[in-house]
């Protein structure tokens, strides 16, 4: 159990830490200091090192959570309420996260590659607002996670 929570809560961290980073630190930063052909590339080449990660914490999540589920609670309909919120609440951070790596991501690096920067630009916007949805989704999953059992 104690290995489990340690893998489960340092794969929230690095996910939400670094969309956290990514989304407010980065993003203003880059779009002061960079224009497009060196600011699209860099964020092309950060997200391919942050996702990485973010599949790991993809894997990571859902197997250590659900083994805590089983392990602690017996199973999903004897935990209490705050688990199952966090789950569902997982659970939809993972379907943006698939579909910002399938769909707006490869639309980014190929536009990149190919130095069509206001199709790039096109692609990251999509996914800014993809990683600013996650990034609440996963404040607000942290704060059940941290709260919740004493509602």
């Amino acid at each position: 159990m104690p290995v489990a929570i340690v893998l489960h809560l340092l794969a929230a961290v690095v996910w939400v830490g670094g969309m956290f980073f990514a989304y407010v630190v980065l993003r203003p930063v880059a779009a002061t200091f960079l224009e497009p052909p060196q600011r699209l590339p860099l964020w092309a080449q950060a997200f391919a090192r942050f996702f990485v990660w973010v599949w790991a914490a993809v894997v990571l999540l859902p197997v250590t959570g659900y083994a805590m589920l089983f392990m602690h609670y017996g199973g999903m309909f004897a935990a209490p309420l705050f688990i199952n919120i966090m789950q569902a609440l997982a659970w939809v951070m993972i379907a943006v996260y698939l579909f910002v790596y399938f769909i707006p991501y490869p639309q980014l690096r190929k536009t990149v590659a190919a130095r069509d920067f206001p199709a790039a630009a096109k692609a990251l916007a999509q996914i800014r607002k993809l990683i600013a949805f996650n990034l609440g989704v996963g404040v607000v999953t942290i704060c059940v996670a941290a709260g919740g059992r004493f509602l």
